[in-house]
């Protein structure tokens, strides 16, 4: 049992239905786009680092009909939670979510297809002192440093199969210096905009366990409209739809 109260929300367009914390860390728009952006084709299999509650997995799952996708996740009370979501959405035999540590993946290596992750954004929590300490997990790098996802990712990924991350735009530099370290090739930027002109502070990047490749950047996402609503390409790849990631000319 969790030990603390949850909600039962629809997501994905109210295509799912994930039991989630009242308080404290809640499933973001983050978790939908990573999905949406990961491209996976039928009868591959996919590895989502840091699942949380398994919405990303099972957004990933409801997309690709016949894919596998495996959750793995630090916090034994999610790891909990993304069980009961793999049931509550039948997709038992789909989605796995297992408890475990990035730097100890309790998968075998070099099988999968693809894998996409969220991990932690910021690298020092600063002034964290009030913050939910299971948001606090989520969203400040622990003794797993950003290095040590991408490389777990290239562990885990079979030679030429993919890797697809969302982060902070301001953390783009450490990214791509670490996917370019671990061996990633033919990286694409894919940045998100919060609305038309204004700076992105969100990106989703993608690479190719495979040496080599230019580095691309893909015309990105514009999220909202002026009047605060989401726009039609957004709204899409919230109801689980994929985002087109082809790079800019």
């Amino acid at each position: 049992m969790t030990a603390f109260e949850t909600s039962e929300d629809a997501w994905l367009g109210g295509r799912l239905r994930l039991k989630q914390p009242k308080r404290g860390y809640r499933v973001a728009i983050d978790a939908a786009l990573l999905a949406s952006a990961t491209p996976l084709q039928p009868g591959q299999r996919a590895l989502d680092l840091g699942t949380g509650v398994a919405a990303a997995a099972l957004a990933l799952a409801a997309r690709v009909n016949d894919a596998q996708v495996d959750g793995v996740e630090l916090q034994p009370e999610f790891a909990e939670l993304g069980l009961e979501n793999i049931h509550l959405n039948g997709f038992q035999g789909r989605v796995r979510c297992l408890q475990g540590d990035v730097l100890d993946l309790p998968t075998d290596a070099g099988t999968y297809d693809q894998v996409m992750m969220n991990p932690p954004y910021l690298a020092d929590g600063g002034n964290d002192a009030g913050m939910d300490p299971a948001k606090r997990i989520a969203t400040i790098e622990g003794q797993a440093r950003l290095d040590d996802w991408v490389r777990a990712s290239a562990t885990a990924l079979r030679s030429g199969g993919g890797l697809t991350t969302i982060h902070r735009a301001d953390r783009l530099g450490d990214i791509l210096a670490s996917a370019t370290a671990n061996d990633f090739g033919g990286l694409t930027v894919f940045p998100l905009w919060p609305k038309a002109g204004e700076a992105a502070r969100r990106v989703i990047v993608h690479g190719r366990k495979a040496k080599g490749g230019r580095l691309a950047l893909a015309s990105g996402l514009v999220l909202h409209q002026p009047d605060g609503s989401y726009t039609p390409e957004a709204d899409a790849a919230l109801r689980g739809v994929a985002l087109d990631f082809s790079p800019h000319p």
